[in-house]
């Protein structure tokens, strides 16, 4: 084991946890998170291939009210420990970290209990007018949140790499169990976007979906084209992104400024 590694990888996971809830930069996101972690385990090619993967997993989990999705940060380090120092499939890996994700949920779940004992001292602090008060509280949140999780990167890291010989035995021995874990990991990707799509996808959108699907199919039966998929997709949704704001901004300084409406028909 590296003692290097381990005291970067607990860093950037505190980093990282603190980012989800307090600084809010989008470092903890899966596609930003992962490449820095493979960049720390010594993979960063593996880091880009999970992190863009791990990101259509988590794109649809969102916090509604109280209630936690499955952790992007903790199964983001998890899957990148697995994949980089177990040895096991990329598909594999994202597979078993949901487990470590849900358990994500739960301690962020428990960290948000404690801290709501100590919101009457942030409350106090607020009307006394305060400021050191309530950063106080700020940072011992922060501090309990991301030691709990750099604590856990650091325990996956050496669970990882004392379960590279025992998960070896198991894909040799019993590859039906890693060949489901991969099933589940390329599965999930799937329903991670539709989770997505079901939040955000009206009537009215259901045209550039389609046009999309088309184009990818088209795209990607083209040899020269092939490779770059995604991007020229990208490139065409930003078009009509930019596009329609173009129209709706100029339809809304119109109606602003008296040119124009519903009221004359123009």
């Amino acid at each position: 084991m590296d003692v290097i590694q381990i005291v970067l990888l607990a860093l950037v996971t505190f980093i990282f946890a603190i980012d989800q809830f307090s600084l809010t930069e989008i470092l903890y996101r899966p596609m930003v998170a992962c490449p820095i972690i493979g960049l720390v385990l010594g993979d960063l090619n593996t880091g880009l291939v999970v992190g863009g993967t791990y990101e259509l997993m988590m794109v649809g989990n969102m916090p509604v009210g109280g209630a936690q999705p499955p952790n992007a940060v903790l199964g983001g380090v998890v899957a990148m420990v697995f994949a980089v120092k177990s040895g096991m499939t990329i598909d594999a890996a994202l597979g078993a970290s949901i487990i470590f994700a849900v358990f994500g949920q739960y301690v962020v779940t428990t960290v948000f209990a404690f801290m709501s004992g100590l919101m009457s001292k942030a409350d106090k602090a607020a009307a006394e007018a305060n400021p050191a008060g309530i950063t106080q509280v700020t940072v011992i949140s922060m501090a309990l949140m991301g030691g709990l999780f750099a604590l856990l990167a650091v325990v996956a890291y050496v669970g990882g790499e004392a379960a590279r010989d025992a998960l070896n035995t198991i894909n040799d021995n019993a590859s039906w169990i890693m060949g489901g874990l991969a099933a589940a990991g390329g599965m999930m990707r799937f329903v991670g976007f539709a989770i997505l799509m079901k939040i955000m996808l009206s009537n009215d959108l259901w045209g550039f979906f389609l046009a999309g699907f088309a184009m990818a199919n088209i795209v990607q039966n083209i040899e020269a084209l092939a490779p770059a998929t995604l991007l020229l997709l990208a490139f065409i949704g930003v078009a009509i992104a930019m596009f329609d704001f173009g129209i709706n901004m100029n339809i809304k300084n119109r109606v602003g400024s008296g040119q124009g409406g519903a009221s004359d028909g123009i």
